[in-house]
C-alpha cells in the first residue's frame, strides 16, 4: 500500500529537478524542523488513527484520498505499517 500510494510523495530520493526530497517529505522536513523524520517510514509516533485521519481529510498539500481510491481495509493496513515503528507496539 505505501509503495504504490504513498511513496511518489513521502518516500525517500530526490524531488522534483532542484528539489532534494520528494514534496511530502519536504514538507513534512519543513514543518518539524528535524524534530521528528520527515520521512513517514522513520517515524515513531504514527498511529492508526492518525494515518486514517491525514489520508481521509488530507493537510497542506497533500489530497485527501476517497474509500474508491485506498479502501478502508488498505487503509488500515497502511496505519499499521506505518505504526509498526512505535514504541508502544
Amino acid at each position: 500500500m505505501f509503495a504504490y500510494n504513498c511513496t511518489s510523495c513521502h518516500g525517500p530520493g530526490i524531488g522534483n529537478p532542484g528539489n532534494e526530497f520528494k514534496p511530502g517529505t519536504d514538507a513534512l522536513r519543513v514543518k518539524y524542523n528535524g524534530d521528528v523524520p520527515a520521512l513517514l517510514t522513520e517515524r515513531t509516533d504514527l498511529t492508526p488513527d492518525a494515518v486514517a485521519y491525514f489520508v481521509r481529510n488530507g493537510i497542506s498539500i497533500m489530497p485527501f484520498f476517497r474509500k474508491t481510491e485506498i479502501s478502508d481495509a488498505d487503509l488500515a493496513a497502511l496505519g499499521a505499517y506505518l505504526n509498526r515503528n512505535s514504541a508502544g507496539r
